[in-house]
C-alpha cells in the first residue's frame, strides 16, 4: 500500500509545508521501497513484459550503500530496440488519430497519478540517486506540473490549429501542427523523473510515440514512469520501456530508420554525436539539453549573506550533479574575503550522510566514476591554487558503504581549466575579479550557456547582466539558489551555445511545438 499524506506541494524552494506530515509519509514510503528492493524487472514493449535471456541484467545499486541492490533490470539488445521502434511506429498512427482533447485527458490523468504516488516515487529516487527528501519530492512534483503545463499549452492553442487568410473567396486555409512519428527519449540520472516526464510527455501530448531509455543508474524510476503512463490510459506501444547499457542500445535507437526524432538530456559529447549522426536522408528534429558550467557573479554591492547562501545551495544541492548547478564564482576583489568567509561557514554547516534521513541535505555522488572526476579536480586545484574547504573522501560509518566526497571549494587563478570543464561533482571554483566587465567576460568564456547568476545592488549591472551574459536561464539576487530552481511555467530551461540544441527550452511556452511539424491545408469549396 503506497503511503499518502496531505496534498501539499514541495518545490525546490518550498517552506510553507506541514513537514511533520511530510516526513511521516516519506518514512512509510521508504519502508515500502526497502521491502520491495532486489526484485527483477523485464522490458515493456508493446504493452507486454519482455524477459531477456542470456544477457546479464543491470544491477541497480544505491549510491548511499552499494551493497543495497534496488533491483535487477533486463538489459535490451539491438533486436529488442528494433521490436520497440517498429511497435511504436505501428501504434503511433492510432494515438495521433485521437482527438487532441482525448490525449490531453489521458496525460492529465498521468499527472494525477504522479501526485497520488509521489511519496513512493520520491522514496525510490532518494535511494536510487542519493537525493535528499526535499529534492526528491521536488523532482516528483515538477514532473506532474510539467505534464499539466504542456497540456495547457495544447489547450491554449486549440490543438495547434489556426484558421488562415483567404486568397480567394472560394478557399479555406488552415495551418496545423502534426506529430513527426516516433521520438527516441534518452534520459539522465540526476532528474530521473522530471526530465524523463518532461521530454516524453511533450512528445506524447503532440501525438508522437516514444521509445524510452532511462539512465543505467536509475532504471527503477524510469519503470515507474512507464507504469504511470500505462495506468493513465496511454495505449500499448505508444510508450516503450527499454532499459540497457549506453551506446549498446542508445545508438540502435536513434540510428533506427523508423526513428523520426530524438529528445536527449545528457553530456555534450554524446549529444553532439547524436546530432551529427541523426540526419542522413533529411533533417530530423534533435532536441537536446547538454549540461552547463554555470557562473555566479558577486559584486561589491551584493548582499553577501544572500550571495553566500545562494551559491552554497546551488553549488552543493544534489552534490552539484545538476546541469544548472553553480560550479564557478567570480567575486569582486573588494568583497572577496567576507564573501568567502560566509560561504565557507555555510558550507561547513551542511549536514551530510544518508539522505533518506529527514534532516540530511548532502548525499553521495552517483557512482565511482563521479568520485574519480572529483578527485582529479581536487588534485589539479591543489597544484594550481588552494583548496580552502573539503578535498577529501568522507569516511566513517555513514559514508563507507557509498560514494561520498566532501563539498569542496577552491580558490584558483582565472586561467585554470577548472573554470571551463563540466565536472558534475561537488567542486566549486572561485576567483576574484576587479570589475563587472571582467566578470562578464570570464562568465562567457566557456562553451556552455545554460544558467547564470548575479548578486548586485546596481540596476545598471543587472540590466547589463541580462543583455550580455551568454546563458538561457538567468537569475539576479536569488538567495534560494544562485543559478538553480527553474519551474514549469515560471522559468524556461533553455541552454545556449553548447548547453542546448534548439533555442527553446523545457518548462517554457514554446517547447511542445518542437515535437510537431507544420502542415498547410487548403480546401477549395466550389
Amino acid at each position: 500500500m503506497t503511503a499518502t499524506a496531505p496534498q501539499q506541494k514541495i518545490t525546490y524552494t518550498s517552506t510553507n509545508v506541514d513537514m511533520e506530515a511530510f516526513h511521516r509519509a516519506f518514512d512509510a514510503a521508504l519502508a515500502e521501497v526497502r521491502a520491495t528492493a532486489g526484485r527483477s524487472y523485464p522490458l515493456y514493449i508493446n504493452g507486454q513484459a519482455v524477459e531477456v535471456k542470456g544477457v546479464e541484467p543491470i544491477t541497480d545499486v544505491s549510491p548511499l550503500d552499494t551493497g543495497l541492490v534496488l533491483g535487477k533490470f533486463a538489459c535490451a539488445t539491438p533486436a529488442h530496440v528494433d521490436q520497440a521502434v517498429r511497435g511504436a511506429k505501428a501504434a503511433q498512427k492510432g494515438w495521433a488519430a485521437l482527438p487532441w482533447r482525448e490525449r490531453v485527458r489521458i496525460l492529465r490523468r498521468a499527472a494525477e497519478l504522479i501526485r497520488e504516488r509521489k511519496f513512493l516515487l520520491s522514496a525510490i529516487m532518494a535511494y536510487e540517486v542519493g537525493k535528499n527528501r526535499l529534492e526528491s519530492m521536488g523532482d516528483t512534483e515538477e514532473s506532474a506540473d510539467l505534464i499539466d503545463y504542456y497540456c495547457q499549452q495544447v489547450e491554449d492553442h486549440n490543438g495547434f490549429t489556426v484558421e488562415m487568410a483567404k486568397m480567394t473567396p472560394i478557399e479555406r486555409n488552415t495551418e496545423i501542427l502534426r506529430p513527426y512519428g516516433v521520438f527516441v527519449c534518452i534520459a539522465p540520472f540526476n532528474f530521473p523523473l522530471a526530465l524523463s516526464t518532461g521530454m516524453s510527455s511533450a512528445a506524447l501530448m503532440s501525438g508522437n510515440a516514444v521509445v524510452y531509455k532511462p539512465a543505467e543508474d536509475t532504471p527503477w524510476t524510469g519503470l515507474k514512469l512507464y507504469e504511470v503512463y500505462r495506468d493513465a490510459g496511454v495505449p500499448a506501444g505508444v510508450f516503450q520501456f527499454v532499459s540497457g547499457h549506453g551506446r549498446e542500445i542508445g545508438d540502435p535507437m536513434w540510428q533506427h530508420p523508423l526513428t523520426d526524432g530524438v529528445v536527449f538530456t545528457g553530456s555534450k559529447p554524446v549529444g553532439m554525436r547524436i546530432f551529427h549522426g541523426l540526419s542522413e536522408k533529411w533533417v530530423k528534429p534533435c532536441l537536446m539539453e547538454l549540461g552547463g558550467k554555470n557562473a555566479a557573479i558577486v559584486m561589491d554591492t551584493a548582499d553577501l549573506e544572500a550571495a553566500a547562501e545562494g551559491v552554497m545551495k546551488s553549488a552543493f544541492g544534489l552534490q552539484n550533479q545538476k546541469c544548472s548547478a553553480t560550479s564557478r564564482v567570480y567575486v569582486h576583489r573588494k568583497v572577496a574575503a567576507p564573501f568567502m568567509e560566509k560561504l565557507i561557514e555555510k558550507t561547513r554547516a551542511i549536514r551530510m550522510g544518508d539522505v533518506t534521513q529527514r534532516d540530511v541535505w548532502f548525499g553521495p555522488v552517483i557512482n565511482e566514476k563521479a568520485v574519480q572526476r572529483w578527485e582529479k579536480a581536487v588534485n589539479q586545484a591543489g597544484r594550481e591554487g588552494k583548496v580552502v574547504l573539503g578535498g577529501q573522501r568522507l569516511r566513517g560509518e555513514a559514508f563507507d558503504k557509498g560514494h561520498f566526497v566532501a563539498p569542496t571549494i577552491a580558490e584558483l587563478p582565472l586561467e585554470s581549466t577548472l573554470f571551463l570543464e563540466e565536472l558534475f561533482a561537488p567542486f566549486l571554483a572561485v576567483a576574484t575579479v576587479d570589475s563587472f566587465d571582467q566578470a562578464i567576460a570570464e562568465s562567457n568564456k566557456v562553451e556552455f550557456g545554460l544558467t547564470a547568476g548575479l548578486f548586485s545592488g546596481r540596476q545598471e549591472e543587472i540590466d547589463r547582466f541580462f543583455d550580455e551574459v551568454e546563458a538561457g536561464v538567468c537569475y539576479v539576487n536569488k538567495r534560494s539558489g544562485a543559478t538553480t530552481g527553474a519551474w514549469p511555467g515560471a522559468q524556461a530551461f533553455c541552454g545556449w551555445k553548447g548547453s542546448g540544441g534548439s533555442g527553446k527550452g523545457g518548462c517554457g511556452p514554446w517547447y511542445v511545438q518542437q515535437f510537431m511539424r507544420e502542415q498547410s491545408r487548403t480546401i477549395v469549396t466550389s
